[in-house]
């Protein structure tokens, strides 16, 4: 283990998005430095990518069993309604 692994803290941020939130193909902002490769796919698809090794970062791991736990509709905060 690396000793910078035991005491890392890790912050999950989680929102929601529309089509006309994106700035670039990827999601992204060259300008700013940004390269982002966005893959969309459900739940399930992506826990088992991560049973056969396609997905194995860590910290992606960690927030989809983080989120098949609690649940993707509880992720969402409190509904304004009028």
């Amino acid at each position: 283990m690396s000793p910078g692994s035991v005491t890392e803290k890790l912050h999950f941020f989680v929102a929601e998005y529309e089509d006309r939130d994106r700035v670039a193909a990827g999601g992204g902002d060259i300008a700013e430095g940004e390269e982002i490769e966005t893959i969309e796919l459900p739940l399930a698809t992506a826990l088992n990518m991560i049973t056969t090794g396609i997905i194995q970062d860590g910290k992606t791991i960690m927030l989809l069993f983080y989120v098949n736990q609690v649940g993707l509709e509880n992720l969402r905060g409190p509904q304004v309604t009028a």
